[in-house]
């Protein structure tokens, strides 16, 4: 079961493994753009090529669905970003059981946008925990962790590509050393438990009263989704990489600072930040250098 991207990998671990996949559970198909034509989700699109049954229930209780994988016997689920909760009428189906993938190391970072939460708070590392699913959020029995270091460059879109990989990997092991009866789950510590919640687009307004080094990660974990953005001359300008250049200023926190020729210096609540890529409300996405030589930005304006 799974939906978006990041489940892709682990579907592609499991056609390559000797596990026999029965079927394929992912959200129904979704009007996209402007013609709002039926797309598949990432999770469809690879099942279909490998040849699986494809279930799309809107809820998991529909009785059809239901019957088609009682009918099907499965041994176990192996869920994966599906975008739905399993009550525990759908989880004791499985004869052994169900099996998530999450990106973090749990406990920290229950909960839906755990990529992003661990680089926005400056994480140095992360990773992804397998753990057999009860009806809690992200509460189950631990069975395998992978640590993964998070780069000073690093945004959510690259982790989330890394952790990707790293958890189909994860995921092969976990069913092998079960099959050889050499796993047992770990319950969670539940006193260490953080959540990183749900961001929706207006999360990534930029609080320039923040300190550089806050929003050089709040940046790059907003990246790509929701995306951190500020104003500039009453249009939105979306940033997509900035810099804290540890530099001290007594400035307004939001204004553009003189003496950064060729870049565009942010006073923050703490410190300067250099805007490094931009894109303009209906502009397009540019270095901003050369967003500079079209939109001149001068010192003393206030961004916000």
């Amino acid at each position: 079961m799974g939906t978006p991207e990041f489940a892709v990998p682990t579907l592609k671990a499991l056609h390559g493994s000797s596990n026999d996949v029965l079927a394929v559970a992912t959200k129904p198909d979704r009007p996209k753009g402007r013609g709002r034509r039926l797309v598949a989700s990432p999770v469809k699109q690879a099942a279909s090529a490998f040849g699986y049954p494809v279930l799309q229930p809107v809820k998991v209780k529909e009785s059809w669905f239901l019957n088609r994988i009682i009918g099907l016997n499965p041994d176990l689920f192996v869920v994966v970003a599906y975008g739905q909760i399993l009550p525990g009428s759908v989880l004791a189906i499985p004869r052994v059981g169900a099996i998530n993938i999450h990106a973090s190391l749990l406990p920290k970072y229950r909960g839906p946008a755990p990529i992003q939460w661990a680089i926005i708070n400056g994480d140095k590392e992360t990773g992804v925990t397998t753990m057999w699913m009860d009806e809690g959020m992200d509460t189950g029995d631990i069975l395998l962790t992978a640590k993964v270091l998070i780069g000073p460059d690093e945004t959510s879109g690259t982790l989330h590509n890394q952790l990707a990989e790293t958890g189909a990997g994860v995921l092969i092991d976990t069913l092998e050393r079960l099959k050889q009866g050499h796993l047992a789950g770990t319950p969670q510590d539940k006193s260490k438990a953080t959540y990183a919640p749900f961001l929706k687009k207006e999360d990534g307004c930029i609080d320039w009263t923040k300190d550089a080094n806050f929003l050089d990660a709040f940046v790059r974990g907003m990246n790509p989704w929701p995306g951190a953005f500020t104003f500039l001359f009453g249009k939105r300008l979306k940033i997509f990489k900035a810099k804290d250049l540890q530099k001290g200023t007594r400035e307004k926190p939001g204004i553009v600072l003189d003496g950064f020729p060729g870049d565009l210096g942010v006073a923050t609540g703490r410190g300067v930040l250099a805007l490094k890529e931009v894109q303009l409300e209906s502009g397009k996405r540019l270095d901003v250098e050369e967003f500079l030589r079209g939109c001149p930005v001068p010192p003393g304006t206030i961004l916000g």
